[in-house]
């Protein structure tokens, strides 16, 4: 049994929030959320609450015990890229990229064994 859940189109650069998302992947819930709120990077809140938000899926959807939860999948796509334009020398400007991501964590219960 998994649960899952995904935050679309967040402004944070996939590049910067894929560093924070392998620290958590394949850890016990409780040692992935210990994790999030000591490091010290933009995308750890955001991660944070994306993992909480699974954890309360499995709880509530899936009637799973929240202390057997691993993250089994923690995966960051790129979402749309907002365009923006600065201006330069002599009458130039050049393109500025805002990047989003889709963060998405599944969660699944630990294997016995």
């Amino acid at each position: 049994m998994q649960a899952k859940a995904v935050a679309r189109t967040v402004r944070i650069a996939p590049r910067k929030a894929r560093l924070v998302v392998d620290l958590i992947r394949g850890k016990q819930v409780g040692e992935a959320v210990a994790i999030l709120q000591l490091t010290p990077k933009a995308a750890s809140p955001i991660i944070g609450k994306v993992l909480k938000s699974a954890m309360a899926n499995a709880e509530h959807n899936y009637d799973m015990d929240v202390n057997d939860l691993v993250v089994d999948q923690a995966f960051v796509d790129e979402g749309p890229t907002l365009k923006r334009f600065r201006p330069r020398a002599m009458g130039r400007a050049s393109q500025i990229n805002k990047r989003t991501s889709h963060i998405t964590i599944v969660l699944s219960e630990k294997k016995e064994g």
